[in-house]
C-alpha cells in the first residue's frame, strides 16, 4: 500500500524538497521528528480525527524541515512547515497555483507573532472544524506568545454559536446590534468551561451589520471565511465591509479567504475544473482576501480534491500553530 493518499502524483516532488534539506526520504522526515519529540503525525489527527494520512505525512516533513533549519522560534517553524505543506501540493493544482502550502505557513508565523492582537474564524457555526482550529491555537499558541492571542468565532445565528460554545467549552456572547447608534451590545457571556478552551469567544450575528460591529469590537487583525452557510450573504460580505472600515481608519486587518466553494460554486464556472475556475464564492473571495486558500473549511477529501492535503482549512490553521510551537518547545531543550 502507498503511505499516503496520490502518492504518485506527490512523490517526486516531495523527494525534491527532502533532498534540499539533506533529508533522504519522507520516512527519514519522521525519523528526525521522532528523535526531537515532534509529534506532527499525532497532533494532526488529534486536532481534526478524519484528516488523511497524507495531511499527517505534510506536517511531518514540514516539522522536519524546520528541525534540519534550525527554526528555534515558532514563527520560524511556522513559515518551514509551509515549505513542507508545499511540497505535498499536486503539480498543476489550484492549490499549487495559489502557493497554499506556503499560505498556511505564512498565516501561522503572523499568529505566533506580536503583531497579531486578535484572530477571527468568520464561520458558519455549525463548522465543527473551525472550532477544531480555534482549539489548535488556544491550547499551543499562547505558550510561546508574550501577549496572548485573543481567538473568536463570527458567524450566523446566535443559537448555533451557543450550541457550538457549549460542547467545546466556549464562552459564548450573546451580543445585541442597536442599529441606530450603528454598534453592538454585549448581552451577556457565559463560559462553558474554566481552562483554555473558555478563552476562545463565540459570537452569533443576526446581520452583515452585526457581523461587521463585533470585528470592531474584538479588534480582529486576522480572520479566515469558510463558507458553510450562506457565504455569499454573511462571511465574504462582513470581511469586505471590515476591510473597507479599516483601510478607511488606518488599521492592518490581513483577511484569508476559504470555504468548500472557494473557486467552485454559484456559477456556471462550478462545472470547470483546475486554477481557473471562478465561482462566486471564489469572486468574493478575491476582492477582500490577502491569501486565498483552495477546498472546504471543514471537509479534508476537497481540499484533497484542490490538490493540497486531506484536511480542512481551518482545522490546519490549527495544526500548523500546534506543531510550530513543539518544534519550538523541541529546539529549546
Amino acid at each position: 500500500m502507498s503511505l499516503f493518499e496520490g502518492y504518485e502524483r506527490r512523490i517526486d516532488q516531495i523527494n525534491e524538497v527532502c533532498k534540499k534539506y539533506g533529508i533522504a526520504s519522507i520516512e527519514e522526515a519522521k525519523t528526525i521528528c521522532d528523535e526531537k519529540g515532534v509529534k506532527a503525525y499525532d497532533i494532526v489527527g488529534d486536532l481534526q480525527p478524519i484528516a488523511f494520512e497524507n495531511a499527517k505525512w505534510a506536517y511531518t516533513l514540514g516539522a522536519a524541515i524546520a528541525i534540519k533549519k534550525g527554526c528555534t522560534a515558532a514563527a520560524d517553524a511556522a513559515k518551514a512547515i509551509g515549505e513542507g505543506l508545499q511540497a505535498f501540493c499536486v503539480p498543476g493544482s489550484v492549490a499549487d497555483h495559489r502557493k497554499v502550502g506556503l499560505g498556511h505557513g505564512n498565516l501561522g508565523a503572523m499568529l505566533l507573532s506580536e503583531e497579531a492582537g486578535c484572530f477571527a474564524f468568520l464561520a458558519g457555526h455549525e463548522s465543527f472544524a473551525a472550532a477544531e482550529g480555534a482549539i489548535g491555537i488556544a491550547q499551543t499558541a499562547n505558550k510561546v506568545r508574550k501577549n496572548p492571542l485573543r481567538v473568536i468565532l463570527n458567524g450566523l445565528g446566535k443559537d448555533a454559536a451557543q450550541i457550538i460554545s457549549r460542547i467545546n467549552g466556549f464562552t459564548f456572547v450573546e451580543t445585541e446590534y442597536d442599529f441606530k447608534a450603528d454598534k453592538v451590545n454585549v448581552v451577556k457571556e457565559i463560559a462553558y468551561s474554566d481552562g483554555l478552551r473558555s478563552k476562545v469567544r463565540c459570537y452569533g450575528a443576526e446581520s452583515v451589520q452585526e457581523g461587521v460591529a463585533i470585528m470592531k469590537l474584538e479588534k480582529v487583525d486576522i480572520s479566515i471565511t469558510g463558507n458553510s452557510t450562506n457565504p455569499t450573504r454573511f462571511q465574504h460580505p462582513v470581511a469586505g465591509c471590515y476591510k473597507k472600515d479599516c483601510i478607511e481608519n488606518g488599521k492592518k486587518y490581513f483577511s484569508v479567504a476559504s470555504g468548500g466553494g472557494t473557486g467552485r460554486t454559484l456559477h456556471p464556472d462550478n462545472m470547470a475544473a483546475g486554477p481557473a475556475s471562478y465561482g462566486m464564492t471564489d469572486t468574493m473571495g478575491r476582492m477582500h482576501g490577502d491569501a486565498q486558500f483552495a477546498g472546504s473549511s471543514s471537509v479534508p477529501a476537497h481540499v484533497d480534491m484542490m490538490g493540497l492535503i486531506g484536511a480542512g482549512n481551518n482545522p490546519m490553521v490549527g495544526m500548523t500553530v500546534a506543531v510550530a510551537v513543539a518544534v519550538q518547545e523541541a529546539m529549546s531543550k
